[in-house]
């Protein structure tokens, strides 16, 4: 888990047991990467799009380094990226915070819903039981169009 906070110069500090476990500073690419994240509206961004509102708020840093932060994050486990197969097909980031959650992805615009519901999660593990499958990891996105779309 990771605590931000302001200092008396406004100055973001972080502490993060990841990040140093994982062997990565704390660095002020980093934090301001971090933020925006963790602000996102729909908490799914690609680089692109972590990019382009670091340039609008006048940050001065390269897409570069924010594919390699977001490469690190995922390493460290601290940010999960997805592929969903929308129009783009770009790479999304959320901040992993340790739940799991499904996903349903507009094939139109990309806009990503997350949800869960203990019907679907104990369905799948009845159907798994039933064949003698142990399930360790999975991942259900539902791809589509939401009503109010164009």
């Amino acid at each position: 888990m990771y605590i931000v906070s302001l200092n008396t110069d406004n100055i973001v500090i972080m502490s993060n047991i990841e990040l140093k476990n994982a062997g990565l500073k704390v660095t002020l690419p980093r934090v301001k990467i971090l933020n925006k994240l963790e602000s996102a509206e729909n908490h799914h961004m690609s680089a692109e799009d972590i990019y382009k509102e670091l340039i609008n708020d006048g940050e001065v840093i390269s897409l570069a380094t924010v594919y390699r932060v977001l490469t690190q994050f995922e390493a460290a486990n601290i940010a999960i990226r997805h592929h969903f197969d929308s129009d783009n097909g770009q790479a999304v980031f959320e901040l992993n915070h340790g739940g799991h959650h499904d996903h349903m992805v507009s094939l139109k615009t990309g806009k990503v819903v997350e949800f869960y519901d203990d019907i679907i999660e104990n369905r799948q593990k009845e159907i798994a039981k039933e064949h003698n499958f142990k399930i360790t990891e999975h991942s259900l996105i539902l791809y589509g169009e939401f009503s109010e779309e164009d």
